[in-house]
């Protein structure tokens, strides 16, 4: 599969009938869903679950979607959404980029971005991220030329 960026985390999907609306195809509120899960899943393989998340009182909280919906996706579907980290202050905020495929025929059918902020779980305020999230995050940083 040819993408965006180079060394993506990738997560296999497929258009199940509850994802599809009266339109007939995928619902756009169904793409916001994924990004969330193949988010979550790159987080889980960095080492930052939930556990850690409030374990540490601290949470990645997404502040801005930006999404280019391309084209249809249809029941059945057999798709694979990547992420990357493209921008991180290693403070506060944390911008990933996705980009959803259909591998049958190599349609790219989205591309996003959201903009996550580091929050204190128990105040739900911004806060400072923790050295974990740091040392975590670092080796999935993508270097994107402008």
């Amino acid at each position: 599969m040819v993408w965006d960026l180079a060394t993506p985390f990738v997560i296999d999907l497929q258009v199940s009938e509850d994802d599809i609306d009266g339109l007939g195809h995928a619902n756009n509120a169904v793409y916001v869903t994924w990004l969330e899960r193949c988010a979550w899943r790159h987080s889980q393989q960095l080492g930052l679950d939930l556990t850690e998340y409030r374990r540490l009182d601290r949470a990645m909280a997404v502040v801005r979607h930006e999404i280019d919906y391309l084209t249809s996706a249809y029941q059945d579907d057999e798709l694979q959404l990547a992420t990357w980290i493209v921008d991180w202050d290693r403070r506060l905020k944390m911008t990933r980029r996705f980009q959803l495929k259909r591998p049958r025929d190599g349609m790219t059918l989205l591309r996003a971005q959201t903009t996550f902020v580091c929050i204190e779980l128990s105040t739900g305020k911004p806060k400072r991220m923790p050295a974990e999230f740091i040392e975590g995050y670092a080796p999935a940083l993508q270097v994107v030329a402008c």
